[in-house]
């Protein structure tokens, strides 16, 4: 059964007016700028903010129903809130802020176990030591572990990464995926950072100025011309591919993917290793024709056109979404495009410039 929710709330300058159904499972986003009231509605679903009309069930739980006079408050819900700051017990150790929430979890409704959570943070060496005698990155993982030993259902983060440097944010990224692969725990992550975003979510909730622009999977919303506006540069297509092989002689990775076999530099990783790549729609051109050997690129798909964004008068560049086995979203210059003649169903070929690698240009 989904989340279901539904919050209008409103302030002196602000108001949010959101209805959400989605999956109890992965890593949901609430992704928008500054002020489009993604914590605003995480507060909400947690009961920290009390919406006066609002509902919220979490498969078969009802949380609040203030039609039916349910209000569940926050330190009722089992849920694990993380937040911008580790917000540690300073004068604890390490072992000690992991156990406010694990001993107060009856042993009979522990559902996460001490050992798993130190193993999968990596944070057995960190036991002793104090929260100032911690780097940032090292703090959030000891606050998320303190989140996760008092076995929550659902597990909210705002902004986790916003004070750490790009260094500790790789840091912890990965075992913020490990919630779901490891523990299969839902997260609701708040981020404004789409990069943070690539790297972790499932499916994106879109937000602007309190309302829901578009909910669902991450590898569709971003390949929607519709919505490619609210990514500005960073508009493109997400494609999870697979490690193939690795080509030695030539340093490279060769990735698979529904469409064929995309080629990036080599990657640490062993063959098998999931790998999700974002494809900026201005790395990408198109041709008529296949071109020759006598080509740089190594990255050429067949491609058939299936919809072009109709063009702006103030901007050169239009884009067009073709599908190369999985949507495939394009920016050319509108004077291409009349060059081209391009129309929805036509056949031509897709030239890949660059990829964007999760965690890294490459």
């Amino acid at each position: 059964m989904p989340i279901k929710a539904q919050f209008d709330v409103t302030f002196e300058s602000f108001s949010l007016n959101v209805s959400l159904d989605l999956p109890v499972k992965g890593v949901i986003t609430l992704f928008g700028p500054s002020g489009s009231g993604k914590s605003t509605l995480l507060r909400c679903i947690s009961g920290l903010e009390r919406s006066p009309n609002g509902y919220m069930r979490v498969a078969d739980e009802v949380w609040q129903d203030e039609d039916n006079h349910i209000f569940c408050p926050s330190h009722k819900r089992p849920l694990g809130y993380v937040f911008q700051e580790a917000r540690l017990f300073r004068h604890l150790n390490v072992k000690k802020n992991l156990e406010y929430g694990y001993k107060r979890t009856p042993q009979n409704e522990r559902r996460i176990e001490w050992q798993q959570v130190i193993d999968m943070l990596d944070i057995g060496h960190l036991l002793q030591r104090k929260p100032h005698n911690l780097s940032g990155g090292e703090q959030q993982r000891v606050s998320i572990g303190r989140a996760l030993l008092a076995s929550p259902e659902l597990i909210l983060m705002d902004e986790p990464l916003a004070s750490l440097d790009i260094v500790r944010k790789q840091e912890v990224l990965p075992f913020i995926r490990k919630l779901h692969d490891e523990l299969d725990i839902p997260v609701i992550y708040v981020s404004h950072s789409l990069d943070e975003v690539l790297q972790i979510t499932d499916t994106m909730v879109l937000l602007r100025e309190g309302q829901i622009v578009a909910i669902g999977p991450i590898t569709e919303l971003c390949s929607e011309l519709e919505l490619s506006q609210y990514l500005g540069d960073m508009s493109g297509s997400v494609i999870d591919t697979t490690i193939e092989a690795h080509e030695e002689a030539f340093g490279l990775t060769r990735l698979s993917f529904q469409g064929g076999e995309i080629y990036v530099p080599r990657l640490p990783f062993p063959t098998g290793h999931q790998q999700r790549v974002h494809i900026l729609a201005r790395n990408v051109g198109i041709a008529l024709q296949k071109p020759n050997g006598s080509t740089s690129f190594l990255n050429i798909f067949k491609a058939t056109v299936i919809d072009i964004a109709l063009p702006e008068i103030n901007s050169h560049a239009v884009q067009i979404k073709l599908d190369v086995g999985v949507p495939l979203l394009v920016s050319i210059s509108r004077k291409s495009l009349h060059v081209l003649k391009l129309k929805v169903g036509q056949s031509c070929y897709a030239m890949i410039k660059a990829v964007s690698l999760a965690g890294g240009v490459q």
